[in-house]
């Protein structure tokens, strides 16, 4: 067995718009683990889906970020940067029978049920128009996390063929995360509870590429009045220059630490809430 590598966490926003309360949340939280356990924090910015970035996005997020004393050690990711990487997973996948073409619509494929079936894994379609999918026949169903507990996944979800590459020719999400965090020697997973499905396949992709497991804790997701996710779909209002103090006291009041005095200096409340965060989520 290889010696575990050292903590390494990240935040990867999606370079969208600015930084809202619900994104201060998940990288507060990513930061405060990494600092606890003495380990590196890094910062991605996931624009793998090339027609949602939003020009000069990254340059507003990374300014938020600093503002709010959330230093990112090493330089940044992009992962509008990497194809051939992604691409070079796919081929390493093709070569081992794990991929396949699929013409398959949106509409044809809620027509046959809630989850793809596998409708053409054995039709040999052409690569024209299609999407590649991967054949998910070790689904992972099962993890720890440390802030759900154990985590049990819906078979039906767990076991789907899920996209790779597009048929807009674009990388997926689920297959750029993965080969990043790998590549970034990304050992623990801080992020929003939104994403506690799609680890199945996350950690299925994981399986084909190392033996080693990332940590994952998924933390809660901060709600707008109408019960829905602060996003930037649903309008949430973007971090606020002159408000840094109360917006990361209320950021370690939603994760749960003990109140801690405002400072106009953001390192000295984020070491107070570094020393909870050991305390209370440090196992």
């Amino acid at each position: 067995m290889a010696a575990p590598l050292p903590y390494c966490g990240r935040f990867a926003p999606t370079p969208s718009g600015p930084l809202h309360f619900g994104s201060l949340i998940a990288a507060v939280a990513s930061y405060l683990d990494a600092k606890a356990h003495h380990g590196r924090w890094l910062v991605r910015i996931e624009d793998v889906d090339k027609p949602r970035a939003v020009a000069h996005a990254d340059t507003t997020i990374l300014r938020q970020l600093e503002a709010h004393g959330l230093h990112w050690d090493g330089d940044i990711l992009y992962q509008s940067q990497r194809d051939p990487i992604y691409q070079a997973a796919i081929e390493t996948l093709t070569a081992r029978g794990l991929c396949y073409y699929c013409t398959c619509t949106r509409k044809q494929i809620k027509a046959r049920g809630a989850h793809y079936t596998g409708y053409c894994r054995d039709k040999h379609r052409s690569s024209e128009g299609a999407a590649i999918r991967f054949r998910n026949d070790r689904a992972v169903t099962a993890f720890q996390d440390a802030w759900q507990g154990e985590v049990h996944i819906p078979a039906e979800f767990a076991h789907e063929d899920f996209v790779l590459f597009r048929r807009d020719q674009l990388y997926t999400y689920q297959l750029a995360v993965v080969m990043d965090d790998i590549a970034q020697g990304v050992t623990d997973i801080v992020r929003g509870a939104d994403l506690l499905t799609a680890s199945s396949w996350q950690l299925t992709l994981w399986q084909q590429f190392t033996e080693r497991q990332p940590r994952l804790m998924h933390v809660p997701l901060a709600l707008d009045p109408e019960g829905r996710k602060l996003s930037k779909q649903n309008h949430a209002p973007a971090l606020c220059d002159n408000k840094v103090p109360e917006q990361l006291a209320a950021a370690f009041a939603f994760l749960g630490l003990d109140a801690i005095e405002l400072s106009d200096d953001p390192a000295t409340m984020l070491a107070a809430a570094t020393q909870q965060w050991a305390t209370k989520y440090l196992f």
